[in-house]
């Protein structure tokens, strides 16, 4: 595992907690060696992880589309930012240039970048990892709704267990080291 990337609000959110957990996971992936990937922004906490990656001493790339970027809520100080043409591109390039998911807290845009990467997952289209940092038990409803799911027959339950749940960035990665990918949803070696 080379590059982590890191989904999450691009706002701080109502409890301190978020924003201090954005810093502590920009911390430990530079720590751990490791590229953090994101949207590129300087705001909320997008901003705060990046910002604390780069502090210290890690690797920072940053993926905005134009728009954005011409918005000026991109990051100025990244080791790398990538412009592109439209959030369709911004999300097929981080998945490109990133070994697993890590999804702090956020709202509907985050939501729906660790979705697509969980489809993707379990369609086969990649083998990496996906998690939540589940701080203050801010993902606590959305594992009860994914879960509803496969009790109504939508995901079978190997779909849902792939999803890495964690209290601290460290332990979602530590997690994500030994992550086997399970076969594919339309594969015939199913579990």
């Amino acid at each position: 595992m080379k590059s982590i990337c890191v989904y999450c609000g691009s706002s701080p959110g109502t409890d301190p907690r978020f924003l201090e957990e954005a810093q502590r996971a920009g911390a430990e992936i530079a720590r751990q060696g490791l590229t953090l990937v994101y949207g590129g922004g300087k705001v909320g906490l997008m901003g705060a992880v990046a910002d604390a990656c780069l502090a210290a001493g890690g690797r920072v790339v940053g993926v905005m589309p134009e728009d954005l970027v011409n918005q000026e809520i991109a990051h100025k100080g990244l080791s790398e930012l990538h412009v592109v043409k439209s959030m369709h591109e911004r999300k097929l390039k981080m998945a490109e240039l990133s070994d697993g998911f890590l999804c702090l807290p956020g709202g509907p845009g985050t939501f729906e970048e660790i979705f697509e990467q969980w489809t993707w997952a379990l369609l086969g289209i990649h083998a990496k990892p996906c998690g939540f940092v589940n701080v203050g038990g801010y993902y606590d409803l959305l594992r009860q709704m994914i879960q509803h799911t496969a009790d109504n027959g939508f995901i079978g339950q190997t779909y849902v267990d792939m999803l890495v749940y964690a209290d601290s960035t460290p332990a979602v990665l530590d997690v994500f080291r030994a992550y086997v990918a399970p076969p594919p949803k339309w594969s015939t070696n199913k579990p």
